[in-house]
């Protein structure tokens, strides 16, 4: 949990605008098939519990995403951070919508 008041506080400090984030990965066939691989090589027997809490999902949530998404949308309000697609591209997109741009 204080990875993430941590990461928005130094993207904050650091002039980020917003922050899309997953609080987990997405695995297509190809990818779990590395994964896999890796976690065999680096940390046998996780693969297991992998597979158990996973199966053959794409998106492979963390169990704890309810909380650090709390956390994490009250550290970006705080901090002035947009989080929201909807409100990310309404933000770049302010000050193009009435002029055209030019490559001169």
């Amino acid at each position: 949990m204080e990875n993430i008041s941590a990461i928005v506080q130094l993207a904050s400090e650091n002039g980020a605008k917003f922050i899309y984030p997953a609080f987990g990965v997405t695995l297509r066939q190809n990818q779990r098939d590395w994964f896999y691989q890796k976690l065999d090589e680096l940390f046998p027997a996780l693969k297991q519990k992998y597979i158990r809490q996973y199966s053959n999902a794409y998106e492979c949530r963390s169990p704890h995403a309810e909380p650090l998404w709390q956390l994490f949308i009250k550290e970006c309000n705080k901090a002035g951070i947009l989080y929201k697609m909807q409100d990310i591209i309404q933000a770049y997109k302010t000050g193009y919508d009435d002029r055209q741009l030019s490559l001169f």
